[in-house]
């Protein structure tokens, strides 16, 4: 009968470690683990500029920064991680 148990233990924790071992593969072929998935965007705005909005789409990340001389909104490429584009309200 002890034995019984101790194999039952034994197997319990096999099956948890090895669904944590399955999980943890999931996550990183699908690109959500690891040193690369992280980037940074440096985005160069004057002094009082701030970040009011961002959105995302397949081609790019737009943020809303509001700045002392005027609102603008900077596209962001997310394979570079740079400024791709800029859009500002004209007269």
């Amino acid at each position: 009968m002890r034995a019984l148990k101790v194999l039952v233990v034994v197997m319990g924790v096999l099956i948890v470690g090895g669904t944590v071992a399955l999980v943890a593969l999931l996550v990183q072929r699908a690109g959500g683990g690891g040193a690369g998935a992280a980037w940074q965007a440096a985005l160069d705005q004057p002094d009082g500029a701030r970040i009011a909005g961002i959105a995302a789409s397949e081609s790019g990340i737009g943020i809303w920064v509001q700045r002392p001389d005027g609102d603008r909104v900077l596209v962001v490429d997310p394979k570079r991680g740079r400024v791709s584009g800029e859009i500002r309200l004209g007269r």
